[in-house]
């Protein structure tokens, strides 16, 4: 086999593995999407039980627990909406997911008085590992989209400086 038909042939392979890859993104969006979609419904739902319920605290704590999550499946569905339109996954929308799952985690746990010291400890921990790793991201990023600075002159023949993005 020749040099030039073996790059075909992988040029053929990644175009397959690109549509089937985009399909199973494109599948699992559609589902996070339509599940969203029954979890804001039922919420709706949720707060006409709670105009009828006679105690406050358990009506609330579902609702409480429903919203958290929807800002989970928000978090998610926009990592792999990113996907869409730069052909990879991103790590800063992965890892804004996985923050906003510890802090409803930790939101839950609080609100239910079950959280202890060691389990406060550790998702501290695992909070502050991951906000690191999404600093040191947005940093790395902004770094790669530093603009450089070229000299213009202006019809009076003033010279500026300009920024190009």
């Amino acid at each position: 086999m020749s040099k030039l038909d073996t790059l075909s042939l992988q040029e053929k392979i990644k175009k397959i593995y690109d549509s089937v890859t985009g399909l199973i993104f494109a599948v699992i969006l559609l589902f996070i999407t339509v599940i969203m979609i029954i979890g804001v419904v039922r919420l709706f739902f949720q707060v006409g039980t709670l105009i009828q319920a006679g105690g406050i605290t358990g009506s609330y704590l579902h609702i409480f627990t429903d919203v958290l999550t929807l800002f989970v499946l928000i978090e998610l569905s926009r990592s792999l909406a990113e996907y869409f339109t730069s052909h990879r996954l991103r790590l800063t929308p992965v890892i804004d997911a996985g923050i906003v799952f510890v802090l409803r985690h930790i939101m839950i746990e609080l609100f239910h008085h079950r959280l202890d010291t060691q389990a406060t400890y550790a998702l501290s921990a695992l909070l502050l590992a991951l906000g690191l790793i999404r600093v040191a991201c947005a940093i790395s990023f902004q770094r790669g989209k530093e603009p450089t600075t070229k000299s213009n002159s202006d019809s009076s023949g003033a010279i500026t400086s300009v920024k190009e993005p």
